[in-house]
């Protein structure tokens, strides 16, 4: 299994166990410590990780932080935990006196779901008040899984981290304005583009007009932006599909398939229709199809993990879709758009078959 699939695991993790995570002590077993797992450190060895790590740090004693992770004898990070269903606000004090008087150059603050990484950016030493990395596993980004990656025990590199942990910090804090402005644009926003396109002066009354003109304009642009991309994604996929099925057709025939199945364009639809629901789920070089001569099925790396049957042979066509015991129902359809219907159901196969 490779990182993403951990990391994708660990937020499957999340959803189901939630709301039965009601202390910090259960967040850590069941969540924080496959974490820790997923960056490659064994946390059953106290040389890589070591819990409840104590010390008496000037007239506090028996101090505690809940990981201290161990490399080359060395201590590189701390890791203070809540639970789950906990809000994090600031880092704890633990960490700030902690990371004043270690080798650690990153702590971090979770919940098991929100990780934030900290680090001395500002002052040498001292704990930065805004973490320089966030990241929501129920929400995580593509870039932000090879940050992450930075992280693992084999590609742990302190100088490369902090060579763009500035950098990440201050793109963060940008996006971050940038969405406050899209979602409440200030007078100061409002007003760079009115000057660009008004040439009267901008008056309070001019900058109330053109509120909402703004927030309207911007919000559809990058709508635009998306589904333009959307779209290019989905024609290098259809061209993909279109060429994959054709070396599939061609080797059926070269095979001399007696029974000369007949592979429909509404079956190559259908099959596209599938795989846009359940390719953000799974790898999308994996999902796949094999017509037979009753049904037209489609399965997930391997013919022993169907996803689903498309029975389109007759007049009234049906989707079967198989449950964990690979039992099928059929369900009726009149259009390929009613596909989109059993969404949920595509995709919780699909989950089966990933852990």
């Amino acid at each position: 299994m490779d990182f993403v699939d951990q990391i994708n695991q660990l937020a499957d993790r999340i959803v189901k166990m939630k709301n039965q995570l009601l202390t910090e002590e259960a967040t850590k077993n069941a969540l924080i410590m496959p974490f820790i797992q997923a960056l490659g450190y064994d946390v059953f060895n106290p040389m890589e990780v070591i819990p409840e790590f104590t010390s008496d740090i000037g007239t506090k004693k028996g101090e505690k932080v809940d990981y201290a992770i161990m490399q080359g004898g060395k201590m590189v990070m701390l890791i203070e935990c809540k639970g789950v269903n906990d809000k994090l606000t600031n880092h704890d004090s633990q960490l700030i006196r902690y990371f004043h008087t270690c080798d650690a150059k990153f702590a971090i603050l979770t919940n098991g779901q929100i990780y934030k990484f900290y680090t001395d950016l500002e002052d040498h030493n001292k704990l930065d008040d805004k973490p320089f990395f966030e990241l929501d596993l129920l929400n995580i980004k593509e870039q932000q899984v090879s940050e992450l990656k930075k992280f693992h025990k084999s590609n742990f590199d302190i100088d490369k981290i902090i060579s763009t942990a500035s950098e990440l910090k201050y793109s963060n804090a940008i996006k971050s304005i940038l969405n406050d402005e899209i979602e409440e644009p200030s007078e100061t926003f409002i007003k760079f583009f009115t000057s660009q396109v008004y040439p009267g002066n901008s008056t309070a009354k001019v900058i109330e007009q053109f509120k909402s003109i703004v927030k309207k304009s911007v919000n559809q642009w990058l709508s635009d932006k998306v589904s333009n991309r959307l779209q290019s994604a989905l024609d290098k996929e259809t061209e993909s599909d279109k060429a994959e099925a054709k070396k599939i057709d061609e080797s059926i025939s070269s095979n001399g398939n007696k029974k000369e199945i007949e592979t429909t364009e509404e079956e190559i639809e259908g099959f596209l229709v599938v795989k846009s629901i359940i390719r953000q789920s799974g790898e999308s070089s994996k999902i796949q199809y094999k017509d037979n001569q009753s049904y037209f099925a489609v399965y997930y790396d391997k013919q022993t993990q169907p996803i689903c049957r498309l029975h389109f042979n007759k007049a009234q066509k049906y989707i079967g879709i198989l449950d964990e015991e690979k039992n099928e129902e059929r369900f009726p359809i009149s259009n390929l758009d009613e596909i989109y219907n059993y969404s949920e159901q595509l995709i919780r196969t699909l989950k089966n078959y990933l852990g």
